[in-house]
């Protein structure tokens, strides 16, 4: 069976200088993500906490890439195997689910981001068939994007840290 046009499966990998403790606490701050990812994450709001491990933590998410539409969708947090990962479910304008896995080898964090998600925005829904590849190239821009801002985020709170 093929798989429906506006079904998207991108897996990201990035390497940066830190620990997986450090960079599971970046990444897991949703309230900051418009702080050093901002040229994607417009605006976040936490609007259910979750249980004492996240779990359950429901957070508003409104977002873009290079191509001009905005995206809105909630994130909640499905899964903890933190420091070593998270498992989180989308919903609305993109409808599926992320896993993220992080490894430590040795001096470096090893990221994997599997992003599994259908666009059900109608627009891009519609569009897929047909602009399909342009809209997973936008995610990984995105993507890159959020490489650039966590290499900086990691220098900037090892500098406030020494």
């Amino acid at each position: 069976m093929d798989k429906a046009p506006n079904t998207f499966r991108i897996v990201t990998r990035w390497t940066v200088e830190a620990t997986i403790d450090e960079v599971a606490t970046i990444l897991n701050d949703a309230a900051a993500l418009p702080d050093w990812w901002s040229d994607v994450y417009l605006a976040t709001e936490i609007i259910e906490p979750g249980d004492a491990d996240g779990i359950g933590r429901k957070v508003a998410v409104h977002s873009k890439g290079w191509l001009p539409y905005h995206l809105n969708w909630t994130a909640t947090l499905l899964e903890s195997r933190r420091p070593h990962g998270w498992t989180i479910g989308a919903e609305g304008d993109l409808e599926g689910k992320g896993v993220w896995t992080l490894t430590q080898n040795g001096q470096t964090a090893d990221i994997e981001y599997d992003w599994q998600v259908n666009a059900e925005r109608p627009v891009l829904r519609l569009l897929s068939p047909v602009l399909g590849p342009l809209f997973a190239w936008n995610h990984r821009w995105a993507m890159g994007k959020g490489e650039e801002g966590l290499r900086r985020e990691i220098v900037r709170r090892q500098q406030t840290a020494a």
